[in-house]
């Protein structure tokens, strides 16, 4: 594994790592406003990384089946929705300003199963960057350097808010700055992880990297409309979540076609 991989899979860790650390420099929970934007515009960029960075070259490498060429994406994209549907309904977590849990029923403390969400969230960031990691290794596909470091900038830069999201209400439920700031970091440890293993099961399977490339857009997607997209919305009507998303589509747009 080269340099430039490595810094590609912990570019967004250091994404999520940084915002918790925000429990360090800020007294209050952030605002109900503040949370709708920062959903917003992590949905903007998850929505647009699952686009550009993910569908587009799926299909591009399958344009050997002519007419056929989206099937690859569409089955790909069904698979990883059911998968995380299945993740959803197995493993015990909590969202912010939910009071009943989703999934199994679990004797598990109210700050592990809100890590747990956070932590859903991030397996599908983790494989995103980690297939299209595999894909500029591999060689054979049109995948470059640039397009993969792009999502990963893209992905750590709305991994940031993610992080404050879910150390400050940690403290504010009553946890030390410190360990908040653990729980938050140890929820995104999950995607270098992720992307790691991705990268082992890619080379393997090199001939099917369209399938995985949008396999993880749907279960980044499935993130977009199940957890992220309500929380923009959340409470009295408010332009701030949908102008937040314009934001951080845009900005992974320009980020995946500048750089890649």
């Amino acid at each position: 594994m080269n340099q430039y991989v490595a810094i590609g899979l912990i570019i967004p860790f250091f994404g999520t790592a940084l915002g918790s650390a925000c429990v360090f420099l800020m007294k209050k929970e952030l605002g109900t406003s503040v949370q709708r934007a920062l959903s917003g515009f992590a949905a903007g960029v998850m929505v647009a990384a699952s686009i550009w960075s993910l569908i587009i070259p799926s299909m591009e490498q399958s344009e050997s089946m002519g007419r056929l060429s989206f099937l690859p994406a569409f089955v790909g994209f069904w698979l990883g929705i059911l998968f995380l549907l299945m993740l959803d309904h197995i493993i015990p977590h909590l969202h912010l300003h939910v009071d009943k849990a989703e999934g199994p029923k679990s004797k598990l403390q109210k700050a592990t199963m809100m890590v747990l969400a956070v932590t859903l969230h991030n397996i599908p960031e983790g494989m995103a960057v980690g297939v299209v990691l595999a894909g500029f290794m591999a060689g054979t596909t049109n995948i470059t350097m640039g397009a993969a470091l792009a999502l990963a900038v893209g992905i750590a830069i709305q991994n940031f808010p993610e992080g404050a999201i879910i150390s400050m209400p940690l403290c504010s439920e009553g946890k030390s700055k410190g360990k908040a700031f653990a729980l938050g970091v140890m929820s995104g440890a999950v995607e270098p992880v992720g992307g790691i293993l991705t990268i082992l099961a890619a080379s393997l399977v090199i001939p099917f990297m369209p399938y995985l490339l949008s396999f993880a857009a749907g279960a980044m997607m499935y993130v977009v409309v199940e957890e992220l997209i309500p929380e923009m919305s959340e409470g009295e009507h408010s332009d701030i979540g949908v102008i937040s998303f314009a934001v951080g589509f845009t900005l992974m747009m320009v980020l995946d076609v500048a750089l890649g």
